[in-house]
């Protein structure tokens, strides 16, 4: 059987001109779509005066309004059951449910048709093979597959370049590990979190040198680590691996990622989606490189539940260079550089987890988890870090290096906390290292 090419230059090197057009054409499209069949989008679009014949031009899209998360969570669980007013298709052109991990609060369920579903796995395919997934490699899939969307959409599109698929269910880790030993897997894809947490259970609790193994290269998706320099090295070192990021969410779908020459950033599938950078205190849009705002985005073609403008919360900014492969999509500098919710201020300071963990990984003698608390003591706010010594390191072989860097990188004083090694909480999927109990 031959598979497609996924190097599509009519798409991915489309002149800039031409695929603003394309990404105008689409957006009228899922928008007249989306406010025939959506009595939900309709009436969100009605409130405001607007109909789809008012965008007439591209700077007329920021006219329409954006939808959050919690507008979702609102009108689900009604009928058609149980997905409410934004469902545009009738209940038996769904053929496949998911819903969000619920880490930000309720869960979001997502409706696909099989039109859909087999968007998701093209989106998927796109990011593979910029990756470097050929039909030549063995893809082990390390996640328990469930109602989350996790990696589903990556099983199929690695199918369709023509990849061998391994799923790892529900094994367990070392499970897992020796099966990609047995059957010389080439391919990985998995949080940062469980990247790492795989290779310290092959090397202390197997004996097993995961740098030894067959994995040459391994997809990240899920949180912000394989973004992060310190993260991704620990990861690339701990495999003897290139480590790629990706970005994609449940109710958009996977719409940025990290080449193979990792321009240090991520591209944006520009012929998929449409994003636009907001300015987070004024509400202008950000079109010049070099300023961060969060992000706004369209899924073009996903029609059983749109994707219209929907507020995401992720911090980005757009990169001022292109990328050396000689794709004209975007890239988003430094990928997803955390979330809008995520950052909170602490002492008058605005403090991003992320920025925590690029610390706490880039220190040698430190384990690869941790835990950020925040609270209060009277009305003074606190921040409390846990972090985990490595076997026969202490506190002060790093201590003084840790003070130092968390000063420079976030402005705060921590009460810091030394753990054993293997003390604290490990994740299979996303992780929850930060704790803000100031909101309880």
């Amino acid at each position: 059987m031959n598979h497609q090419k996924y190097w599509n230059p009519v798409l991915e090197t489309m002149p800039r001109e031409k695929l603003k057009q394309l990404q105008f054409k689409k957006f009228k499209r899922i928008l007249t779509w989306a406010y025939t069949h959506s009595k939900f989008h309709r009436a969100l679009y009605d409130t405001a005066g607007l109909t789809p014949d008012d965008i007439r031009s591209f700077d007329d899209i920021k006219k329409i309004p954006k939808v959050e998360k919690s507008m979702m969570r609102d009108i689900q669980k009604k009928d058609p059951y149980p997905y409410g007013d934004a469902l545009c298709v009738p209940l038996e052109e769904v053929s496949a449910f998911r819903q969000t991990s619920g880490t930000t609060g309720q869960p979001v369920y997502q409706p696909d048709t099989l039109q859909d579903w087999d968007w998701w796995a093209e989106c998927w395919a796109f990011i593979l093979w910029s990756q470097g997934y050929r039909a030549k490699d063995r893809v082990f899939l390390p996640f328990g597959y469930n109602i989350f969307v996790a990696f589903w959409a990556a099983h199929y599109g690695a199918e369709k370049l023509g990849c061998e698929v391994v799923p790892g269910g529900i094994l367990d880790t070392q499970a897992r590990i020796l099966k990609i030993q047995e059957l010389n897997a080439t391919a990985m894809m998995a949080t940062p979190t469980y990247v790492l947490n795989m290779a310290d259970v092959a090397k202390n609790k197997m004996g097993i040198d995961s740098r030894e193994l067959s994995i040459s290269k391994i997809t990240c998706a899920g949180e912000p680590g394989a973004g992060i320099p310190s993260t991704k090295k620990r990861m690339e070192d701990a495999w003897g691996a290139k480590v790629y990021d990706h970005c994609g969410a449940t109710e958009i779908g996977a719409w940025a990622y990290e080449c193979e020459d990792q321009p240090h950033g991520m591209h944006v599938n520009e012929a998929m989606f449409l994003v636009e950078i907001e300015d987070i205190e004024t509400g202008h849009i950000i079109e010049e490189p070099g300023r961060r705002g969060k992000m706004i985005i369209t899924a073009l073609d996903r029609i059983a539940q749109p994707c219209v403008r929907f507020d995401s919360k992720d911090v980005i900014e757009w990169d001022s260079e292109s990328c050396t492969c000689g794709r004209t999509f975007r890239l988003i500098k430094g990928g997803v550089l955390g979330r809008s919710d995520d950052i909170t201020k602490v002492k008058g300071v605005l403090l991003s987890p992320a920025a925590i963990e690029e610390v706490v990984r880039s220190i040698d003698g430190l384990g690869d988890e941790f835990e950020v608390i925040v609270d209060k003591q009277g009305d003074v706010d606190r921040i409390k870090l846990k972090v985990e010594l490595l076997p026969e390191v202490t506190k002060l072989n790093v201590e003084n290096t840790l003070i130092d860097q968390l000063r420079l990188k976030t402005n705060l004083r921590y009460r810091i906390e030394y753990y054993d090694y293997g003390s604290l909480p490990r994740y299979e999927v996303k992780a929850k290292r930060f704790k803000d109990l100031r909101k309880k």
